[in-house]
């Protein structure tokens, strides 16, 4: 059994893991906390922490755990460097899961990505674009910014290549930009598409989330996992076993 505090209990993602975590076999959901409350009184009663708080807040959550030897999965997103530089001094202390995204098909998205991507080659112009609800702060998503690493990483690019959206007279496309586009509105919880567009012929990798529960889950998950793991960085791609 995996004793978990959920960090940013009041948020969307936090009811949604407090309730999932309440029906999940081999999870107790010992406390939520958020902006006010005192994690260091509490800290010592748990395994790990679940952290979907504010980017400002993830840093003093690892601190703590790195303190009294407890387990961090990260789902914040939108840390500045300097913040994740501040997380990760802690990476050799305690076992960290950091992940843009928990879902179990976001995943495998990044697995087809990689995999289309060095098979497609330098052929096909890329875009990503994602869509979410209108009260998302940070553009792009944590998934399409995983997406994009990905496609750079694979087609050994650097950052400035990334486009993010279009205006004006640009002149044409060059071959080694990625477009970057986010859509707001609604209440859509996140799509997300990775676009190949080549000569006569065009590959979109899609996925689609309906609820948020998925998400929770995987956070779950991966404190299940990450509990009596040595320290390190993990992903979620560690936690199902698709490195």
């Amino acid at each position: 059994m995996a004793k978990v505090i959920i960090h940013g209990s009041k948020g969307r993602m936090g009811q949604m893991l407090i309730a999932c975590g309440e029906k999940m076999d081999g999870i107790e959901i010992v406390a939520g906390v958020d902006e006010g409350d005192d994690l260091s009184a509490i800290v010592d009663g748990c395994d790990a922490v679940i952290d979907f708080s504010l980017h400002s807040a993830t840093s003093s959550c690892a601190d703590l755990c790195a303190k009294h030897k407890k387990a961090l999965v990260i789902g914040t997103t939108g840390h500045t460097d300097g913040e994740k530089n501040a997380v990760l001094e802690h990476k050799e202390n305690i076992p960290i899961v950091w992940a843009s995204n928990y879902s179990t098909g976001v995943n495998t998205l990044f697995w087809l990505t990689r995999k289309a991507t060095e098979i497609l080659g330098d052929d096909f112009d890329l875009e990503v674009v994602e869509m979410h609800h209108r009260h998302k702060v940070d553009a792009p998503s944590g998934t399409a910014a995983t997406l994009g690493e990905i496609l750079l990483e694979v087609r050994n690019q650097q950052r400035d290549v990334l486009r993010h959206g279009r205006e004006g007279i640009l002149g044409a496309r060059t071959d080694e930009e990625i477009g970057m586009h986010s859509l707001r509105g609604g209440d859509v919880v996140g799509d997300h598409t990775v676009i190949y567009a080549g000569a006569g012929e065009r590959l979109e990798l899609t996925h689609k989330a309906a609820s948020r529960e998925t998400f929770a889950n995987g956070a779950l998950r991966a404190a299940q996992w990450a509990n009596g793991k040595e320290p390190g960085l993990y992903s979620m791609q560690d936690v199902l076993g698709l490195e």
